[in-house]
């Protein structure tokens, strides 16, 4: 870390301080960098009205937004600890985590406090502000929120001449907490990461030194803001870097993101692996699958003319001037992470976790290897604790990514950490020579075998999610044998009798076999009639299904 993002973010206010900074597509509502600024320094005098000090627990709970940014900004500026809390999470989810992680304000969005409302709020919310336009939508006895008149008086009490650039020194000590983000509950229930502000700082300096971007770039942010993957690869390392964020304010579906994309002309785009290849599945796969693009598609010259054609097609998709696209949360299908590299589009999935602010491995796209999470990022180390013959152990790491621990949470904190403080992933790895990061699956997932042998689910669901009409896949355990559980791809099914998609499956079932050990073969596979549960990052909530 060679300074705190809030530097960076001051550099560029000085710069680019009449650009436009933050933007909630298609609404009419928008910061410049300037405009960002001054809302800090008015946000900052309401928490001083209020009583807020440094070092204060804030929570946010709402939908992607450009408030949400300035928010969490604020919170950053005056050394509060922002609470970053998932709007997917129930409104008693909700509430329990304002009360576990202390929190003394929360700034909610219009959908979340539509849920939450009904609620008892914890005895330490002081008031609840709307992310709209920061007015009261609740007050404890004895708490007084000042009007905007009110608040108006006193910030220009406090700042009585106009705010000029050279005004402008956000910063904040490095060492101390500064955000708690509560995990997604993919394995179970949330926990408090606190990370601090060398965690997040070596996050967004990673971000700049792998993808360095041109002041005024556009982004669209799609990715939950409260999850840190979304929260430092679309709001803190892009905003230090200059670029003018949109955000979508909605679910990204695919036909939401690709208008979205058309009219910003992102040089970016991160997102999930369900995105992307949802959109593989609409505009590539029509047009791979015929009979003439499968001939020629590695002739030489007619293959690589062919290679770019749908290159541009896929590029012209998200916009036309994209130099980055990166994927993370989970592993891509291998078929479309294939196609993505035959094309030499500018792929690259990363590998990270809550606990280390995300990033763990990554790299830019030109060196980027395929079913690798990249190698480990700057400041950070990685290795392969207690290896099998194949190389194959729980990947550990140490740097200064790393969270301070779980708040509130000592023995999660010691079970964690190894006693020389490595921080244990939980997933299942290997590292080659160049030190690029294999993962195997989870340490939890991970079956074993009538013969001892090591069983990795994820590898199986690979595999069978690329059979016909498969839309997603689970591999569970029942009285020692292997059971997928699949989601039909409804693009494909939607006019199929159950009776025809199970006779599908039963031909899937012995593909799949033929293509995995004997030892891992797949008993049976179930239709299921909905989708996974999911978290915000799109994974499947995997301890729901047995």
């Amino acid at each position: 870390m060679n300074k705190h993002y809030l530097n960076y973010l001051t550099d560029v206010m000085a710069h680019q301080w009449n650009d436009p900074a933050l933007t909630d597509y298609n609404e009419n509502h928008e910061y410049t960098f300037g405009e960002l600024a001054i809302e800090i320094l008015r946000l900052h005098v309401l928490f001083e009205q209020m009583g807020i000090k440094p070092g204060d627990k804030i929570a946010l709970a709402g939908r992607n937004c450009a408030n949400w940014a300035v928010a969490y900004l604020a919170i950053a500026a005056y050394e509060g600890v922002c609470v970053s809390i998932l709007q997917d999470f129930t409104a008693e989810d909700i509430t329990h985590l304002l009360d576990h992680s202390d929190s003394e304000l929360l700034f909610v969005g219009p959908y979340v406090w539509k849920e939450l409302q009904n609620q008892p709020m914890p005895s330490k919310i002081k008031a609840v502000l709307s992310l709209a336009d920061w007015s009261s939508l609740y007050t404890a006895e004895g708490v007084i929120v000042p009007d905007s008149k009110a608040w108006d008086t006193a910030f220009k009490a406090k700042y009585p001449h106009s705010i000029e650039p050279e005004d402008i020194a956000f910063t904040a000590d490095p060492d101390k907490l500064s955000l708690i983000n509560y995990t997604s509950g993919s394995t179970g229930s949330p926990k408090g990461v606190m990370l601090n502000g060398r965690s997040l700082s070596n996050n967004v300096e990673v971000g700049m030194k792998m993808l360095p971007v041109d002041p005024g770039q556009r982004l669209v942010s799609m990715l939950p803001l409260a999850h840190m993957f979304g929260q430092v690869c679309e709001l803190l390392y892009p905003l230090s870097s200059g670029t003018h964020i949109y955000f979508l304010t909605k679910s990204p579906t695919p036909s939401i993101l690709l208008k979205a994309m058309k009219d910003v002309q992102p040089y970016l785009v991160v997102t999930v692996p369900l995105v992307i290849e949802k959109i593989y599945k609409q505009k590539l796969n029509p047009t791979l699958s015929k009979w003439v693009i499968r001939s020629f598609w590695h002739v030489p010259l007619i293959g690589d003319l062919l290679k770019s054609r749908v290159k541009s097609r896929l590029r012209n998709a998200f916009g036309g001037k994209l130099r980055y696209f990166i994927c993370g949360g989970a592993a891509m299908n291998p078929v479309v992470e294939k196609c993505l590299m035959d094309i030499h589009f500018p792929l690259s999935i990363g590998y990270g976790m809550t606990e280390c602010g995300p990033l763990i491995g990554g790299n830019p796209p030109k060196y980027f290897k395929a079913r690798t999470g990249g190698v480990p990022v700057m400041n950070m180390e990685v290795k392969i604790d207690e290896p099998n013959a194949a190389g194959i152990g729980e990947i550990l790491v140490k740097g200064e990514n790393v969270m301070m621990g779980y708040y509130k949470n000592p023995d999660a904190t010691n079970a964690a950490f190894t006693e020389d403080g490595w921080l244990r992933t939980g997933d299942l790895g290997r590292l080659d020579k160049r030190q690029n990061i294999y993962i195997k699956g989870r340490c939890k997932t991970m079956f074993l075998g009538a013969s001892g042998q090591n069983i990795y689910p994820e590898e199986i669901e690979d595999k069978l999610n690329n059979q016909e009409a498969v839309g997603e896949s689970l591999i569970v355990e029942r009285e020692g044998k292997l059971v997928a559980l699949v989601f039909p791809d409804e693009t494909l099914t939607k006019r199929m009798t159950l009776e025809e998609i199970q006779a599908i499956m039963k031909a899937n079932l012995e593909k799949l076999n033929k293509l995995i050990p004997s030892y891992s073969r797949v008993a049976n596979i179930e239709v299921q009639d909905k989708p996974f549960e999911k978290t915000p990052k799109r994974s499947i909530k995997r301890f729901l299904y047995k």
